[in-house]
């Protein structure tokens, strides 16, 4: 009796899996990259390029991994209000197809994962790790406390590039410091973006988002998100002695924040939704303006004078 039982476990679980993936949004990468090319862009500025392969591989498993975690938390803490929400009502809670155990057992596993890649990197850097998971496991349930819970994502969607200095340098510089900040006001812009698609439906539920509390003058302040995030990515580039290229990704990403501007005009939800993911290019960018400028320019000038 026990091989058919085995059976029809292994038959459960993998019926279950597909459902467990949709709940950690691996259908949706979008969310996975605004977190990983901002990382790896910390990884190659705190290794002056060409970071240890292990970095990478740590960093960029952490992401995904952390980004799954954040996802089923959420949904955990949003599980009464997605259903009555257009866009979220189809999720894997909210449908009552994965239960709230469920949801914390798989939270737990992912946490633990984290927890073993971490395992590979210096002490400081793991006590850095205990509080990024503190503030990723916090952020959803800010959304019932204040109007500010983009700020706490903010928070925690950059903290992999403080833990990317730590875990090169074991220190963390001032230009550290202003990497983060430019992170963080990135995000609370983009996130903006996100939650004006949502922002009826969570007047009427009772979520509290940036989206919100600035109303009318939304696109106002995106864009003045938009000139401080620069603001401190050029102040960051001062004060790390990055070159041209660096500045010509600055350039880049400038435009694509005119092109979000641009597209929100009419505040229209498939819009906002259009500008938000546009924020990956704003990411790639970055990494790829950090990788040209370390990597690539130092290698061409190599070769020419060699």
């Amino acid at each position: 009796m026990a091989a058919p039982n085995a059976a029809l476990e292994m038959t459960s679980l993998t019926q279950r899996l597909p459902l467990y993936a949709k709940l950690m949004r691996f259908d949706r990468p979008v969310g996975t990259l605004l977190l990983l090319w901002p990382t790896l862009a910390a990884v190659w500025i705190a290794a002056g390029g060409s970071p240890p392969i292990h970095l990478v591989a740590i960093f960029t498993l952490g992401c995904i991994v952390m980004r799954a975690a954040g996802c089923v938390i959420n949904d955990y803490a949003d599980r009464h209000f997605d259903g009555a929400v257009e866009r979220t009502r189809d999720r894997p809670l909210a449908r009552g197809e994965v239960d709230e155990t469920e949801a914390l057992l798989l939270f737990a596993a992912l946490l633990a994962l984290a927890l073993l890649l971490v395992m590979f990197l210096n002490e400081l850097t793991q006590w850095m790790a205990v509080a990024g998971g503190a503030i990723a496991t916090l952020y959803p349930f800010m959304k019932r406390w204040t109007y500010l819970p983009q700020v706490v994502l903010g928070a925690a969607f950059s903290w992999g590039i403080v833990m990317a200095f730590t875990a090169t340098t074991e220190s963390l510089p001032p230009e550290a410091w202003l990497l983060f900040l430019a992170s963080v006001l990135w995000i609370v812009m983009y996130d903006t973006l996100y939650a004006m698609v949502d922002r009826d439906d969570d007047l009427r539920v009772g979520i509290k988002s940036t989206a919100i509390l600035f109303g009318r003058t939304d696109r106002l302040m995106i864009a003045i998100l938009q000139g401080t995030a620069l603001l401190a990515l050029l102040l960051f580039a001062l004060r790390a002695h990055m070159g041209p290229i660096f500045g010509v990704g600055l350039g880049v990403i400038a435009g694509l924040f005119v092109h979000q501007s641009r597209l929100i005009r009419g505040r229209k939800a498939p819009d906002c939704f259009a500008a938000f993911k546009n924020n990956t290019w704003v990411g790639f960018v970055l990494w790829a303006a950090a990788v040209l400028e370390l990597d690539v320019a130092p290698a061409i000038e190599r070769w020419l004078t060699s």
